[in-house]
């Protein structure tokens, strides 16, 4: 299980480009400097419990997910998925993380700030998705599947009706994989990215099979960009201190 929270209260965005509510999003990846596993095992644990203190109390703020990377990807250990409404609870939330003892040992290879907001695209099967799409609704599912993503800008040139067209194909090839489940968020002006995508699954193997076919339809011509990837395991921060060597 993750650590989670209720959705925190969410204000309406303000100014005259946009009436609607949305939620900030952020990705951090953490690596541990291997000098804090030769510290005795009653300071590793110490350490982890202080961490993990800072944790529970921005859950009461954000909706707060965390997540193992221990031997999945070569230079990060565990990834904090946060989901708030202004990017200062951050900002807050990782200077609180940096003046713990473990945040001594902790380097950030990787961290990815985004925003929903509603599609730009129909989804014809399910019309009400552009909506829930404003609005981040994790299952807890025990797999994530995270990566930037990023459009070559000839797709931006290309006619909405001809987009809509290689969306309509990408869409009913998701519905196929029902198992996963996908939150799409916007990074346009806010991060080097255009988006970043997280995949939630209890099965690997139908992200891999969903993967591999969107390979093969006509708006794949268009990614930039779409690494790296992380696949991160669900866990309480407990046991990601374990995994990590506290």
């Amino acid at each position: 299980m993750t650590t989670t929270t209720t959705r925190a209260e969410t204000r309406p965005a303000t100014g005259p480009a946009s009436a609607e509510a949305r939620q900030v999003v952020g990705f951090s990846f953490y690596q541990v400097n291997p000098e804090w596993r030769r510290l005795p095992q009653a300071t590793r644990a110490k350490h982890g419990d202080e961490l993990r203190s800072v944790i529970t109390a921005f859950s009461k703020k954000l909706m707060v997910y965390t997540y193992s990377l221990v031997g999945l990807k070569a230079n990060l250990d565990f990834l904090i998925w946060r989901v708030g409404d202004r990017l200062e609870q951050f900002q807050e939330m990782s200077a609180a993380v940096r003046q713990t003892q473990l945040g001594g040992y902790l380097h950030m290879p990787y961290t990815y700030t985004s925003m929903t907001k509603r599609s730009t695209y129909v989804d014809n099967l399910d019309p009400e998705h552009q909506d829930r799409r404003r609005f981040i609704t994790v299952v807890g599912s025990k797999y994530l599947f995270v990566y930037p993503f990023v459009k070559t800008r000839e797709w931006y040139q290309l006619p909405l009706e001809q987009r809509q067209a290689m969306m309509d194909e990408h869409i009913r090839i998701g519905n196929k994989y029902p198992s996963v489940r996908l939150h799409t968020t916007y990074s346009f002006g806010l991060d080097d990215q255009e988006f970043v995508v997280a995949f939630e699954t209890d099965h690997p193997r139908d992200f891999l099979d969903l993967v591999q076919e969107l390979r093969e339809t006509k708006s794949s011509l268009y990614t930039l960009r779409d690494t790296p990837i992380f696949t991160c395991i669900a866990k309480p921060f407990r046991e990601v201190v374990h995994d990590i060597g506290g």
